[in-house]
């Protein structure tokens, strides 16, 4: 517990048996059967050490740069932490509200961090000014969890600086259609793009993520990795999921999605005392209820898990981050949250 803000929090805490979730931002109805088949015609080889190669220039070739801008991880999670121990920033920033892991790893690694707070008053939006100059290490996401904003590639490359590492976290940034605002992929000196392959491929218990940068980056970042850290099925995954068929099934489903958010908000809107701020763009929505706390415990007591709010720096107890979902799921939960909150008023 850091100034009252539970880092190590995590949404798949709030998840519990029978009841309908709500609180992990991991795709419905995924892994789909051909990923699976993928993963499991890789069991045959487990008893040989991972080669990485070939899943190296697989997601090299998805993202149009050459293979030596690529390292593979063990999910995002081990890429902040490859980060924290590879470099020595003297003045590490993290924008806020975002996913608490970067702040977390680098503060565990004995890192002072500094924080950017983004207000709901400005819709979350990214202001460049707020980041101190004198930062030599930012770490933002894009799209931003829990905030749901969909920062501009524009105000992203103002961070850039010679004597900066930029660090854009890209796990969500496949669910949004066309990723116009994505970074992967760009020369910009200092940048770090993760991305990731748990939320639109449903492989949260595999792990597997890599990061994207450049090739002296990958190196540094690669000389703090234990060996052999992607296992073989993930290597598997990693292919299968950066194939052109892949890459269109991706596409669909972000398209897929963005109705299924404009159902949530639309039917969230209805609701009395529920209001969001921004413009949400990724898999998820933050909404602000007076009574969160209370709400959410209801909610589970009728069988959904959200997701709270409080452990993000830059929030507080009134806030609660909601998952899209397809429309049956999102209609039977805006009906029990709106019972809920009728009650509580």
């Amino acid at each position: 517990m850091l100034d009252g803000f539970d880092l190590e929090h995590h949404g798949d805490l709030e998840v519990g048996e029978g009841l309908v979730d709500l609180a992990v931002n991991v795709r419905a109805d995924t892994p789909p059967p051909w990923l699976l088949h993928a993963i499991t015609a890789s069991l045959t080889d487990l008893a040989a050490y991972p080669r990485a190669d070939a899943a190296i220039g697989a997601v090299a070739t998805r993202h149009g740069v050459a293979p030596d801008r690529v390292l593979l991880t063990a999910g995002a999670a081990e890429a902040f932490v490859l980060i924290a121990r590879a470099f020595r920033p003297r003045h590490p920033v993290v924008v806020h509200p975002q996913f608490t892991e970067p702040e977390a790893a680098l503060r565990s690694a004995g890192h002072l961090v500094d924080r950017v707070i983004l207000r709901p008053e400005d819709g979350f939006v990214l202001d460049p000014a707020a980041v101190p100059h004198d930062a030599d290490l930012v770490v933002i996401g894009n799209p931003t969890n829990p905030t749901s904003v969909l920062h501009r590639a524009d105000d992203l490359r103002e961070l850039a600086r010679p004597d900066r590492l930029l660090v854009v976290d890209e796990a969500f940034m496949d669910a949004v259609p066309g990723e116009p605002e994505s970074l992967a992929g760009a020369s910009i000196p200092g940048l770090v793009v993760i991305r990731s392959l748990t939320k639109t491929w449903g492989l949260a218990g595999l792990r597997v993520g890599y990061v994207l940068a450049g090739a002296s980056l990958i190196e540094q970042l690669a000389a703090v990795q234990p060996h052999w850290p992607v296992s073989t099925p993930a290597l598997a995954a990693a292919i299968a999921c950066s194939n052109e068929r892949a890459v269109e099934e991706a596409a669909q489903a972000a398209l897929d999605i963005e109705r299924q958010r404009v159902h949530l908000l639309d039917s969230l809107g209805a609701v009395q005392g529920v209001s969001t701020c921004g413009v949400a763009r990724a898999p998820f929505v933050l909404v602000q209820v007076p009574g969160a706390v209370q709400v959410r415990e209801s909610l589970r007591l009728k069988g959904f898990a959200v997701r709270r709010g409080d452990t993000f720096p830059g929030l507080g107890p009134d806030w609660l981050r909601i998952a899209v979902r397809p429309f049956d799921v999102t209609d039977g939960f805006v009906k029990v949250l709106s019972d809920v909150i009728e009650l509580a008023l």
